[in-house]
C-alpha cells in the first residue's frame, strides 16, 4: 500500500482524485490510500442531478460557502469540509467479482474500532431519515457522524469514507435546505459529528487513527 498525501486542490480535484488513481493506479500499487480533511464541499451523486430540485439544492450548498460537486460514488447528497476526515482506499485488483456488501460490512467495523479506541460511543446502522442514508453508517448518540460509498470497475474498486469530525451545527445548515430542495426526507437531529460526545478528539486524532488501523505513520502536521 502507498500513502498518497499531497495538497488537495480544491473539491472538484479531491472527488476526481480517487476514480484516477483507480483507473491510472500509482506506480506498481495494489492499495492507495488517501486521507485528507478538504475545502467545503457538497458532493452531490449523480441521481441528485436528475432532481427537479438540483438546481435550487446546488444555489444554496454555494450560498452557504461550499463547493457543488458531482461525485461518481454515493446515493445522495454528502458535504463536509476542514472538520472531516475523508479516506479515499483504492484497491486495484483488475477484473473480479465484487462483492459490494462485505466490503461495506468490513470498513464499518474497521472505522468504528478506531473511532471506538478514540471513546466514542459509535454503533453502525442508519438513523431515521439520515443524509446519504446507508445500512452502514455510523452513529453515535443517535445521529450519523460517518458514511461510506463504493465505486466498483473493472480496475477494481474505490471505497470512500467520511468520518464528521467536528461542525454538525454547520453540516445541518447546508444539508437542511438542500436536502428540502432535492425532496428527500430528511431528519436535522439525525446530523452528528465525533465532538459532539468526545469533545477532545480532534481531526488530527482521527487522522492518526486511521493511518494507525492500515499500519501507515501519521506524517507531522
Amino acid at each position: 500500500m502507498i500513502l498518497v498525501d499531497e495538497p488537495g486542490g480544491g473539491p472538484a480535484h479531491d472527488v476526481a482524485l480517487g476514480p484516477l488513481l483507480l483507473r491510472e493506479g500509482r506506480g506498481d500499487a495494489v492499495d492507495i490510500l488517501r486521507v485528507f480533511s478538504p475545502e467545503p464541499t457538497a458532493a452531490f451523486s449523480r441521481r441528485d442531478t436528475l432532481r427537479p430540485g438540483y438546481a435550487g439544492a446546488a444555489s444554496v450548498v454555494e450560498r452557504c460557502g461550499y463547493v457543488p460537486v458531482v461525485r461518481p460514488q454515493g446515493g445522495s447528497l454528502a458535504v463536509y469540509g476542514p472538520g472531516s476526515v475523508v479516506i479515499d482506499h483504492v484497491h486495484r485488483s483488475g477484473p473480479s467479482a465484487p462483492d459490494p456488501v462485505a466490503r461495506f460490512r468490513h470498513f464499518a467495523e474497521m472505522h468504528a474500532s478506531l473511532l471506538a479506541g478514540l471513546g466514542v460511543p459509535v454503533k453502525i446502522g442508519p438513523v431515521p431519515d439520515e443524509y446519504c442514508p446507508g445500512e452502514y453508517s455510523l452513529n453515535a448518540a443517535g445521529a450519523k457522524i460517518a458514511g461510506s460509498a463504493q465505486r466498483v470497475t473493472r480496475d477494481g474498486w474505490l471505497f470512500s469514507t467520511v468520518i464528521q469530525v467536528g461542525g454538525a451545527d454547520e453540516l445541518r445548515a447546508v444539508l437542511t435546505p438542500a436536502y428540502r430542495e432535492l425532496g428527500y426526507a430528511f431528519a436535522p437531529a439525525g446530523v452528528g459529528a465525533v465532538e459532539d460526545t468526545v469533545p477532545a478528539v480532534t481531526v488530527a486524532a482521527v487522522r492518526a487513527a486511521v493511518l494507525d488501523a492500515y499500519g501507515l505513520a501519521a506524517s507531522p502536521a
